[in-house]
């Protein structure tokens, strides 16, 4: 066996290693560094993700084995001259036919992913209003207190994030707006963001629907550069068990606080996932930076 191959074979001897320390899952090896998720619409992407990037390692491959097989086969070894070629047609079609098929087939399975993440075709369990303006969150939960005006809201303030309470295996319908300048809603483990731009009060545009999957305690965050105090515009995702919102809803619109209702069915009343800024959450609106 030659140096070079002993060598190649080491590397790929040490790189298997390598994996297999990782310890890593088969799921968590096909993500190939997407986060996972917690919704149905999470999973679509990560599918898609995962789909093009495998197509992206099969052309990897192919594209390396021509340059290695160039290489090993037809590097010089005298001076005379090769045989030399003006144009090769049937060859020209495939290099360019082919990227063409691969583009059109990426096109059309992110339009069907695309088309999943945004539907809103199903009739919503829960439909949450969001209310984002400098430097906070507000949520009301419309489908409460129907025989009232006193809808159930969350909101915070300078010493308590907003904690926005939802149940899992549920139809979930967020209207988003902003009462000032531009925000957007993102939850990374929806693995979506929406920016929100003032203006379009709860339009098309403003409206996303969402089945979350797993419970537990996500960070919710504003994305979009919006002023002095952007960086403390967190809120927390608490998703529970349908028996527990149920719970937790009856709690509040008895007319106890989120942090009561949380202690109510048994959870941490306050944010674990973020902490508050140390200034004034509840400027007002017409204030500026």
């Amino acid at each position: 066996m030659t140096q070079r191959r002993k060598l190649g074979l080491r590397a790929a001897v040490l790189a298997l290693l390598a994996v297999m320390m990782t310890g890593c899952s088969t799921e968590g090896f096909l993500r190939f560094g997407w986060p996972e998720g917690i919704t149905d619409q999470a999973a679509r992407m990560r599918e898609l993700w995962t789909g093009s990037v495998i197509a992206a390692l099969v052309v990897g491959v192919i594209v390396w084995g021509l340059i290695f097989w160039t290489v090993a086969f037809h590097r010089k070894k005298d001076n005379e001259i090769p045989r030399q070629f003006k144009e090769n047609l049937p060859l020209e079609i495939i290099y360019t036919v082919i990227p063409v098929v691969l583009i059109l087939v990426l096109f059309y399975y992110t339009v069907v992913v695309q088309n999943v993440v945004t539907d809103k075709s199903e009739e919503p369990g829960v439909t949450v209003a969001v209310h984002a303006f400098k430097w906070n969150w507000e949520f009301e939960y419309a489908d409460t207190n129907d025989d009232s005006d006193d809808i159930v809201t969350t909101v915070g303030t300078s010493t308590e994030v907003p904690i926005l309470v939802l149940p899992v295996d549920e139809v979930i319908r967020f209207e988003v707006y902003s009462t000032d300048v531009i925000h957007s809603f993102w939850i990374p483990e929806f693995t979506f963001k929406l920016d929100v731009i003032p203006g379009n009060e709860n339009g098309e545009d403003n409206v996303f629907q969402v089945t979350i999957r797993e419970e537990g305690s996500y960070v919710g965050r504003c994305a979009e550069l919006c002023g002095s105090y952007h960086a403390y515009m967190n809120f927390e995702l608490r998703s529970v068990s349908q028996e527990d919102y149920g719970s937790y809803i009856d709690a509040r619109e008895s007319g106890l606080t989120t942090a009561e209702a949380l202690e109510e069915i048994g959870q941490d009343p306050q944010s674990s996932t973020t902490r508050p800024m140390d200034t004034d959450r509840e400027q007002a609106v017409s204030s500026g930076d």
